[in-house]
């Protein structure tokens, strides 16, 4: 938490309006993601600080956040959804992950969705981990989320498409290892 504070604020440069926003209340603090003209930072910063007090005002303005192209932002706005709590939080990350428009920006919704443990979770990632299997496709940084999610998750259903994920050099290792743990049944094996 530390960290994502310390980034906004050094991204507000010192400013007044940070610290003002720091010390915020709820109320004030949601009141700042409906105020035109915002920064981003502010932005950011009042709905990390509501989705880590699990205020569910914050959940529009972090599905946003975790669609954002900045890593930092994705990693925020995952770990203040992760806290939040919010029942739309999976169905929000599944669609995130599988939009072959986005999948630049699928990391932090693929591990958000394995840390989730949701209905949703196992066949957003066997979806995405799918169509990343083509030869010579960019996001193995994001394959490899899945296989890793999937490992964790330990679904019987994963099994076909982690067995295809064997085949590639950057996910055989982890895809031996998620199929070792779906097979064995759970995560700890």
């Amino acid at each position: 938490m530390n960290e994502v504070l310390e980034r906004l604020r050094a991204e507000a440069g010192g400013s007044a309006a940070y610290e003002a926003l720091a010390a915020a209340g709820p109320d004030g603090l949601a009141a700042s993601l409906t105020s035109p003209g915002q920064p981003l930072w502010a932005r950011e910063l009042a709905a990390y600080r509501l989705g880590m007090a699990r205020d569910r005002r914050a959940f529009e303005p972090l599905v946003l956040l975790l669609n954002h192209r900045d890593p930092a932002r994705c990693e925020a706005a995952a770990q203040a959804l992760g806290v939040l709590g919010d029942p739309r939080t999976a169905r929000a990350a599944a669609a995130l992950a599988t939009n072959t428009l986005r999948t630049a920006y699928a990391l932090h919704p693929v591990r958000l969705l394995a840390a989730l443990r949701a209905p949703e979770s196992v066949p957003a990632l066997i979806t995405t981990l799918s169509r990343l299997l083509a030869p010579h496709d960019p996001y193995w940084r994001v394959a490899l989320a899945c296989v890793e999610g999937l490992g964790a998750l330990a679904d019987t259903r994963a099994r076909e498409v982690l067995v295809r994920a064997q085949a590639h050099p950057r996910l055989a290792l982890a895809a031996t290892d998620a199929l070792r743990r779906v097979t064995a049944g759970g995560p700890g094996a």
